[in-house]
């Protein structure tokens, strides 16, 4: 749900859009461990987005999560159709500029390549994503900022995963996806995992992505 700074698209009428800046949030449906949902990433992305005053477009549920294949309930449409979909998208948009908020890594290279051809192309397109630090998958931050969020779709069947760092299982993630590295697919740990880190680490992000927006070159008019 938007917050009181964001308008929401979808509930607007289309003489009711106004401003100049559209926030896109990205997400992913892919597993999260035993105890997270599906969505995850879709309600950071949105918890991020709405944050902003700005117009909220409604967020992408599906992205590229290739590398979750085999898990139950993952769903991917991979790298060129959502380089497609995120091209489109931006040059259908009435809106001067576009910000994509992105709270899935596997999002990361198709999304650049879309800003890369939206730039050439002569739109003002930025995309933003948070540096959480700590561990990469359904470990104890995402677990945190889910609490934070939404406690009600949080499990107790909280188990570690593969703790190796992220750049010593690169190779065998992109070789072989999670299941190869992480049997229950978690890449970290989610002990210690709390609500009230969860609200820290949103506040913080919040703050940068609002300093990012802030920083963004507006249209030259005539």
């Amino acid at each position: 749900m938007a917050s009181p700074g964001a308008s929401a698209l979808d509930r607007m009428t289309t003489r009711a859009v106004t401003g100049e800046l559209l926030v896109v949030p990205l997400g992913a449906t892919e597993q999260h461990g035993p105890h997270l949902p599906l969505g995850t990433d879709t309600t950071i992305a949105m918890a991020l987005a709405s944050s902003l005053d700005a117009v909220l477009a409604p967020a992408l549920p599906y992205g590229s999560s290739g590398e979750h294949g085999g898990f139950a309930g993952t769903l991917s449409i991979g790298r060129e159709a959502l380089i497609h979909v995120l091209v489109e998208l931006v040059r259908s948009s009435s809106f001067a500029r576009v910000v994509f908020v992105c709270a899935h890594g596997g999002n990361a290279e198709p999304l650049a390549a879309a800003v890369r051809r939206l730039c050439d192309e002569g739109h003002d397109v930025w995309a933003w994503s948070p540096t959480w630090g700590g561990d990469a998958h359904a470990g104890r931050i995402e677990t945190s900022l889910m609490l934070a969020l939404a406690p009600e779709l949080v499990g107790e069947e909280r188990e570690a995963g593969n703790v190796e760092p992220l750049p010593a299982l690169m190779g065998r993630l992109r070789e072989g996806g999670v299941r190869a590295v992480s049997p229950n697919g978690v890449l970290g740990d989610p002990a210690g995992a709390s609500a009230q880190e969860g609200r820290e680490l949103l506040v913080a992000a919040q703050a940068d992505l609002a300093a990012f927006v802030a920083d963004l070159p507006h249209p030259v008019t005539a």
